[in-house]
C-alpha cells in the first residue's frame, strides 16, 4: 500500500522526472524560496542526508565556492558535485563531530536536520523519539555553528514541540515553525527554523 500511494504522489512523480532523490526536496526548495536559508560560498551541515535530495538542492545554492557535508548511517550513492562530502556514520558519535570539523575550515553557516525515526506507529513514541533527534541537531549545531548561523530541523508534533522551541528562543535571534506545502497531508512533521545564532561568551551565559 505504501509503494502505491508514493506512486500516486505528485512530489514523488516530479522528483522521478526532475532528476531528485527524493520528493523531500521539494519541501527544502519551498522552504528555500520562502525563507532564503542558503546563499553562495557557505558552508552546511546536512544530517540524516540519505538518500541526498537535500544535498542536491543545498550544493545547488551554495555554488561551486561553497560546501556541505551531508552525514547519515546509511551509505548513499555519491554525488557527481565537487562541493559535497558524505560522512558515514551517527551523528552521535564524536568521532563523527570530528570528522566534519576536518572537512570545513572554518565554523559552518547553516546546519539541517531531516532525521526521522524509524516509525512505530505509535504518535507518543515516534514524537518523543523525533525530539531526541532534533536535540542531537541541537547539541551538533552547538558545536559547528558560527554566530548569526541557521538551524533548520524536523520534528514531529506533540506536547514536546512548545519546550522544543522555547529552547532554541534561548539560542538563536529568531525561531518559527515551518510546514512546508509538499509535506504529506498526513504527516505531523514541522520544521523549526531558528536564525541569528547567539555568540557564546565564555564563562557567562548567552547574549
Amino acid at each position: 500500500m505504501a509503494m502505491a500511494y508514493e506512486r500516486k504522489d505528485p512530489y514523488w512523480r516530479r522528483a522521478k522526472q526532475e532528476g531528485y532523490r527524493s520528493r523531500a526536496a521539494y519541501k527544502l526548495i519551498e522552504i528555500q524560496k520562502r525563507f532564503r536559508v542558503f546563499h553562495r560560498g557557505q558552508r552546511v551541515v546536512d544530517l540524516g542526508c540519505a538518500p541526498g535530495g537535500w544535498l542536491q538542492v543545498i550544493s545547488s545554492e551554495i555554488g561551486l565556492t561553497g560546501k556541505v557535508v551531508g552525514v547519515d548511517r546509511l551509505r548513499i550513492e555519491p554525488l557527481p558535485v565537487a562541493q559535497v562530502v558524505f560522512i558515514q556514520g551517527d551523528v552521535v558519535d564524536p568521532s563523527v563531530h570530528g570528522r566534519i570539523r576536518a572537512v570545513m575550515d572554518r565554523l559552518v553557516d547553516v546546519v539541517t536536520s531531516d532525521m526521522a525515526p524509524d516509525l512505530s506507529g505509535v504518535s507518543f513514541q515516534d514524537h518523543h523519539r523525533s525530539c531526541e533527534l532534533a536535540r542531537q541537531a541541537f547539541s551538533i549545531s552547538g558545536e559547528l555553528l558560527a554566530p548569526g548561523g541557521v538551524l533548520l530541523v524536523k520534528v514531529f508534533e506533540g506536547e514536546e514541540l512548545a519546550a522544543l522551541q522555547r529552547e532554541l528562543v534561548g539560542l538563536f535571534k529568531q525561531v518559527r515553525r515551518v510546514i512546508p506545502r509538499a509535506s504529506r497531508k498526513a504527516s505531523s512533521e514541522v520544521y523549526l527554523l531558528a536564525r541569528g545564532r547567539r555568540p557564546v561568551v565564555e564563562g557567562g551565559p548567552r547574549k
